[in-house]
C-alpha cells in the first residue's frame, strides 16, 4: 500500500470534479451570523452529519441518540482532548488505557475494549473528516481548530461500518474559510498540590481565508504542547509524565463551479513521553497518587493523516455525489515499567508500524416520498506490532514476538427514508460487507532477539531456546455478513420528535498479537483450524424522545435502549508468573444490556444556563462459554460476574452563566459536575476502576479590546484518583524478596517493603487537580 493510492484517488476525484461541471448551478450565500453572547451561542442549532445527508442536520430532528458540540460548545467545555468529553455526556466513556499514552479504551452503551493490543478492533468507531481511523493507537487526539464533535450511542453499523458496536465519534476539523480570520491561543496548566509535578504549556495557531476569491480558500495551523510531568515518581523524586507534542494542519477548498467543491486536508504529527505513571495497589492505597518505578518508559508517536472530499450536485433526485478518500501512516514506540515498583521484574518495550487507505463513494437523493442514501466503502490496512518483555524472575533471556496483519474490508450500503405522512417517517437500511485478514503470528516467548515490524521474527519452526515450542504460525480467515435497519421517525408537533430503531451490528473477528502461552492458545485454537477468535453481533432496540421549548431555550432527550450480545468478544487478563500476564482474546458468552439515559438544558434567563444528563445501565451476561473467571470450571460463578467497562450509572450538572460588565466587555461562569460509577476492568473483577467525580470550572472574560479574551480554568477540582486500568500482576512465590534499602513508600517510613503482597497491579494513573490560564485572541 502505497501513498501514491491516495494521490492517484485524489486525481481520480479532481477528474470526476472537473466532469461534474455540467451538472453546475448557482449557490446562495449564508449571512454572517451577529455576535451574541456566550449562552446564546451555546444555545444555537447544533448541526450533525451522523446520517450521511446531502445537508447536515439540525440535531433535534435527526433519529439518533447524539451528543453534539460545535466550536463554541467545546470552547465553553474546555475540551482538550477526546477523554474530556466523557464527562459531559451519558453513558460514554472516552479513556486512554494508560499502558500506551493514546491509545483509546472507547466505550458507549457498555460495548468498549480494555486492551492496547493493536490487532483489536475497536467498539467505538472512531471517524475524522469522515475517514475511519483503523487503529485504537493514537486516537485519544489533542483537539483543536474543530468544527464539531458528534458522539453517537448505540450501533452505528449500517452508515459506519463494522466496529461501531458500541457507537460512533465523529470529529471534524475546521475548514478553511471565506474571510480572512486568524486565531491564536495560549494556555499554562500547573497541579497545585504539594509534591506533584511542573506546568504544562498548550500554544496554537490558526490563519484561514480566501486564496483565489470565491475559488479557493486555505487554511493552515499548529498545535504544540510542553508538559513538564504532573506526577513525582517516589523512587527517583523525579517528575513523571514528560510530554511534546506538536500537529500542523493545512487545508484547502476549491469550488471550480457553485455546485462542486474539494477539499483536501493534511496533517502531521510528531510526539514524545514518558511511559506510564503505573501505581500498584498491592504497595499503594488506590485512593492516593503515589507511585514508585525504576524505569520512567518513554512513547513516541509519529503519524501522518490525508483525506479529500469531492461534493458535487448532481440533477438526478436533486442529489449529492460525496467521495471521502482517507490515508492513513502511524509509528509508535513505547516502553513501561509493567510491574510498576522500583525493581526489575516486568518491563516492556513495543514498535507498531501502521498504514491505512480507504475510499468511500455515496450519494444521497429526494424522490418522491423516498430520501435515499447509498455507497460504496473500501479500507485497507497493514499493521506490523513487536513487543519485547523482560522479566528477570522469570528468565534471563528477553521475550521477543508480537505479529503482522494485511486487513481489507468491502461494503455496500443502502438507506431509504420514505414518508408515509408528513409527520411520519419510516427508515429501512441494509449493508453488506466483507472483510478479509491474513497474518503471521510470532509468539511472545524467551528467544533470540528479531523484530516483526523489520521481518525478522520468525512465525514457524521450533524455539531454539525452548525445544519443541513452535515460533508462531501464519493464517487468514474472512467473514462476511449483512447489517440490516428497520427504523421510524415521528414528529408529534413542531417540538417534539418520537423515533425508535432496530439494528444489527458487528465487531471484527481477527487475532491475537500478544500471545504468551502457545500451548493455552494452542489449546483453543489448534493447529488445521482457523486461529481467529470470531466477530461479535450485536442486536440493538431503541427508543427515544427529543423535545424543545417553542423558544428554543429548553431541550431534553432521552432515549430507552437494549442490546442483545452474541459471541461477546473478551481479552481475558490472568496474571502468570513467567509471562507477566497472560492475555487470551476469545469469545466468552452472550450477554444483554438494558439502559436509559436522559440529557437536557434550560436558558433559565438570557444569561443563565442549566445543563444535566444521567445515564442507567443494567448489564448481565446470559450464557457463558469460557471460564471467565479463571477457576478452571465454567459455571454460575462465571455467570455472576459484572461484565466489564459497563459503570451502572452516570450523571451530571452543570451552569453557565454570562455577565456583562458594559463597556468592560463580559464575563462567562461555567462550572460542571460528572460522576461515574465504580466498573469492573477485567472479565474475572478482579480489577476495579473506582467511581469518579469530575469538576471542572471556568471564567472566562471577554475584554473590551476586540478578539482578546482571558480565562481562568480547573480541571478535577476535587483532586479524585482515576486510573486507565487495572490490570493485576504475579508478585508471590519466585518474585516474593526483600528489597534492601527501600522506603516503605506507602507512608515514607523509613523500612524496607519486606515481601511482596501475593498480588499486585498495573493501575496507569491519570491526572489529579490542575489549574490552568489561558488567552486568546481572535481575527
Amino acid at each position: 500500500m502505497k501513498i501514491s493510492k491516495v494521490l492517484v484517488g485524489s486525481a481520480s476525484m479532481l477528474a470526476l470534479t472537473l466532469a461534474g461541471g455540467a451538472f453546475a448551478q448557482d449557490a446562495g450565500t449564508d449571512a454572517p451570523a451577529a455576535r451574541e453572547n456566550t449562552v446564546s451561542r451555546v444555545l444555537q442549532t447544533v448541526t450533525v452529519s451522523a446520517t450521511k445527508k446531502s445537508d447536515v442536520e439540525d440535531v433535534q430532528t435527526v433519529p439518533v441518540s447524539v451528543t453534539a458540540y460545535n466550536e463554541d460548545t467545546l470552547d465553553a467545555l474546555n475540551v482538550r482532548d477526546l477523554e474530556s468529553l466523557s464527562y459531559s455526556s451519558p453513558n460514554v466513556s472516552l479513556d486512554d488505557a494508560g499502558t500506551a499514552r493514546g491509545t483509546a479504551n472507547f466505550a458507549i452503551r457498555g460495548l468498549g475494549v480494555n486492551s492496547s493490543i493493536p490487532s483489536i478492533d475497536p467498539a467505538v468507531g472512531v471517524f475524522v473528516d469522515g475517514v475511519y481511523m483503523g487503529l485504537n493507537a493514537g486516537l485519544v487526539l489533542d483537539l483543536f481548530d474543530l468544527e464539531s464533535v458528534e458522539v453517537l450511542r448505540g450501533p452505528q453499523g449500517l452508515l459506519f461500518g463494522r466496529n461501531t458496536t458500541g457507537g460512533a465519534v465523529l470529529i471534524n476539523t475546521g475548514n478553511p474559510t471565506d474571510d480572512f480570520t486568524a486565531r491564536a491561543r495560549i494556555a499554562y496548566e500547573t497541579p497545585v498540590n504539594e509534591g506533584r509535578g511542573g506546568g504544562n504549556l498548550y500554544t496554537q495557531a490558526v490563519v484561514s481565508g480566501p486564496l483565489i476569491e470565491d475559488t479557493l480558500n486555505g487554511k493552515i495551523s499548529v498545535f504544540y504542547n510542553s508538559d513538564e510531568g504532573y506526577f513525582e515518581n517516589l523512587a527517583t523524586g523525579e517528575n513523571h509524565g514528560e510530554a511534546l507534542t506538536y500537529i500542523v494542519r493545512g487545508a484547502l477548498e476549491w469550488f471550480p463551479t457553485s455546485d462542486i467543491s474539494n477539499l483536501f486536508k493534511f496533517q502531521y504529527g510528531d510526539g514524545r513521553s514518558d511511559g506510564p505513571a503505573g501505581q500498584n495497589r498491592g504497595l499503594f492505597d488506590r485512593d492516593s497518587f503515589d507511585f514508585a518505578i525504576n524505569y520512567p518508559g518513554f512513547a513516541t508517536s509519529e503519524n501522518t493523516f490525508i483525506s479529500n472530499q469531492t461534493e458535487i450536485d448532481v440533477p438526478f433526485g436533486d442529489g449529492t455525489i460525496t467521495n471521502i478518500i482517507g490515508y492513513r501512516t502511524l509509528n509508535n514506540t513505547t516502553g513501561g515499567d509493567i510491574d510498576s515498583t522500583p525493581l526489575t521484574l516486568f518491563h516492556s518495550d513495543t514498535e507498531l508500524e501502521a498504514e491505512q487507505w480507504s475510499n468511500e463513494l455515496r450519494y444521497n437523493g429526494q424522490f418522491g416520498n423516498a430520501d435515499v442514501t447509498t455507497g460504496l466503502f473500501y479500507f485497507e490496512q497493514d499493521v506490523a506490532y513487536t513487543e519485547v518483555r523482560a522479566i528477570p524472575p522469570s528468565s534471563a533471556a528477553l521475550f521477543y514476538g508480537g505479529g503482522d496483519q494485511d486487513h481489507t474490508v468491502l461494503g455496500i450500503f443502502g438507506q431509504v427514508d420514505y414518508d408515509f405522512t408528513e409527520n411520519f417517517t419510516g427508515i429501512f437500511g441494509l449493508r453488506w460487507s466483507r472483510e478479509e485478514k491474513d497474518v503471521g503470528i510470532t509468539y511472545i516467548r524467551p528467544r533470540p532477539e528479531c523484530s516483526v515490524v523489520d521481518g525478522s521474527c520468525p512465525t514457524s519452526g521450533t524455539n531454539p531456546f525452548i525445544p519443541g515450542e513452535s515460533n508462531g504460525f501464519t493464517d487468514g480467515d474472512t467473514w462476511e455478513n449483512f447489517t440490516p435497519r428497520v427504523g421510524f421517525q415521528y414528529f408529534a408537533n413542531d417540538t417534539t420528535l418520537v423515533y425508535g430503531n432496530y439494528t444489527r451490528g458487528f465487531r471484527s473477528g481477527g487475532y491475537n498479537f500478544r500471545i504468551t502461552e502457545p500451548t493455552a492458545f494452542e489449546s483453543l485454537f489448534p493447529a488445521g483450524q482457523s486461529r481467529a477468535f470470531d466477530e461479535e453481533a450485536v442486536d440493538s432496540y431503541e427508543i427515544g424522545v427529543k423535545w424543545e421549548t417553542e423558544d428554543g431555550r429548553g431541550q431534553v432527550n432521552s432515549a430507552l435502549f437494549f442490546t442483545d450480545i452474541a459471541d461477546m468478544q473478551r481479552e481475558v487478563n490472568l496474571s502468570d508468573p513467567t509471562a507477566g500476564v497472560v492475555q487470551n482474546i476469545v469469545n466468552t458468552a452472550d450477554a444483554e444490556i438494558l439502559g436509559l439515559e436522559v440529557e437536557g438544558r434550560y436558558a433559565v434567563t438570557d444569561s443563565l444556563l442549566v445543563m444535566g444528563n444521567i445515564g442507567l445501565i443494567d448489564a448481565e451476561y446470559t450464557d457463558v462459554t469460557f471460564d471467565i473467571s479463571g477457576d478452571g470450571v465454567v459455571d454460575s460463578a462465571d455467570l455472576d460476574l459484572a461484565i466489564p467497562r459497563v459503570p451502572e450509572l452516570t450523571w451530571g450538572v452543570g451552569v453557565l452563566y454570562d455577565h456583562d460588565l458594559g463597556d468592560m466587555g463580559s464575563v462567562a461562569t461555567r462550572v460542571n459536575f460528572q460522576f461515574k460509577d465504580q466498573f469492573a476492568y477485567t472479565d474475572n473483577n478482579f480489577g476495579w476502576v473506582q467511581e469518579y467525580n469530575s469538576l471542572t470550572a471556568n471564567v472566562t472574560w471577554s475584554t473590551p479590546w476586540d478578539g482578546v479574551q482571558l480565562s481562568v480554568y480547573g480541571d478535577n477540582l476535587l483532586d479524585e484518583v482515576s486510573v486507565g486500568n487495572d490490570t493485576q500482576l504475579p508478585f508471590g512465590g519466585a518474585l516474593s524478596g526483600f528489597i534492601p534499602g527501600s522506603q516503605n513508600l506507602s507512608n515514607g517510613i523509613n523500612e524496607p517493603f519486606g515481601q511482596f503482597p501475593a498480588a499486585g497491579t498495573l493501575s496507569p494513573l491519570k491526572k489529579g487537580r490542575v489549574l490552568g490560564i489561558e488567552l486568546t485572541y481572535e481575527y
